[in-house]
């Protein structure tokens, strides 16, 4: 089976293991060309995350956890029963590929855990059903909080959506966009207005691209459009996934999500976050502690390989910003939803309270 045909036996899936070996959907050239990248190595799974192959936290961890088995079964070939010994620069490997999105040192963190209780000699082959699990597990979480959020709409409505938090972002189905899914099969969506969502343009090349294969209307908007459009009234919700949410509520996601957040709470539109509990880091107690990740000018001074910014110029590039836990009105999981969030609900939330 080549690649292609893999994929199209998952359509919902961006991150495939067949015939021993992980498949990345490269969002990097979606929606022109369908073409995936290879990986054998922990090595080649790192710079595939670094490089923005593949991105969205949901999707970043269960990619990192097949990148230990490919680690766990080149040092198994290399080393025999010595294999632990190099697998732990390999995970450090993987988690210094992206600083923010928590759900990658969450996924490591599991799979340390298993290999530290492994007593097989071969730890392949249970290294690969976890990563299976976590795959698995993330799907079916999407699907649960997309019910969810669905439920919280009332429809027919617009809504808006930032950067993209669906299939492709995770590990199937997808977080805000898995909401817009359920909430559009209960005939709750007009429109889907998709922010382009610069300087890697997610919104425009992905979400809509998602939208579009799924026969859900989509129309893209520059991200300086928002405020004009939810001042007509037509706008029920503004519905962002995460890539970390800290112990007290506090929201980090692709920057622009802030500025969104403050928009939507002035027009008096509904702010939704959708993701799954493994996005969320009880150990950090607000948001001023979630680590930005900072990317390279050109991202922005370029576009479509042409310079845009005068030689000389700098360029402010954070990838990600924090909408404090006053803007939302309501985190949605497979735990359960949460409105108004703060520290003693998400607390009660993660301990099932």
């Amino acid at each position: 089976m080549s690649t292609r045909e893999a994929f199209a036996c998952h359509p919902d899936n961006a991150v495939i293991w067949h015939d021993d070996r992980l498949y990345l959907l490269d969002q990097r050239i979606l929606p022109e060309e369908v073409r995936f990248v290879a990986c054998n190595r922990a090595l080649d799974t790192a710079r595939a995350i670094t490089d923005m192959v593949v991105r969205g936290a949901p999707a970043i961890g269960i990619t990192a956890a097949y990148g230990v088995v490919l680690a766990a079964r080149e040092r198994f070939r290399a080393d025999g029963a010595d294999w632990r010994e190099g697998i732990r620069a390999d995970i450090e490997l993987l988690a210094a590929s992206r600083p923010t999105a928590v759900n990658l040192f969450w996924a490591l963190e599991r799979m340390r855990r298993l290999i530290d209780a492994l007593e097989a000699l071969d730890p392949t082959p249970p290294l690969l059903a976890e990563a299976r699990t976590i795959h698995q597990e993330d799907i079916a979480a999407n699907r649960t909080l997309g019910d969810f959020g669905a439920e919280l709409i009332q429809g027919p409505t617009d809504i808006v959506t930032h950067c993209n938090a669906g299939a492709l972002a995770t590990g199937g189905y997808g977080t805000a966009l898995g909401v817009v899914r359920s909430a559009h099969a209960a005939g709750k969506i007009r429109m889907v207005y998709a922010d382009e969502t610069r300087p890697w343009l997610q919104g425009s090349r992905l979400t809509a691209w998602e939208l579009v294969q799924s026969g859900i209307p989509v129309t893209v908007q520059s991200d300086n459009v928002a405020a004009s459009l939810m001042a007509g009234g037509e706008i029920g919700w503004v519905i962002v996934g995460s890539d970390r949410i800290a112990a007290n509520g506090d929201v980090c996601n692709k920057i622009g999500t802030y500025a969104l957040a403050v928009l939507a709470r002035h027009h008096g539109v509904g702010f939704m976050v959708a993701a799954p509990s493994s996005t969320i880091d009880m150990g950090v107690a607000s948001g001023a502690e979630i680590p930005i990740e900072r990317r390279d000018a050109d991202e922005v001074l370029l576009c479509g390989g042409k310079r845009v910014g005068p030689a000389g110029v700098a360029a402010h590039n954070p990838v990600f910003d924090v909408t404090p836990a006053a803007l939302v009105d309501c985190i949605v999981t497979e735990l359960g939803v949460l409105r108004q969030p703060d520290a003693e609900k998400m607390r009660a939330l993660m301990e099932g309270g």
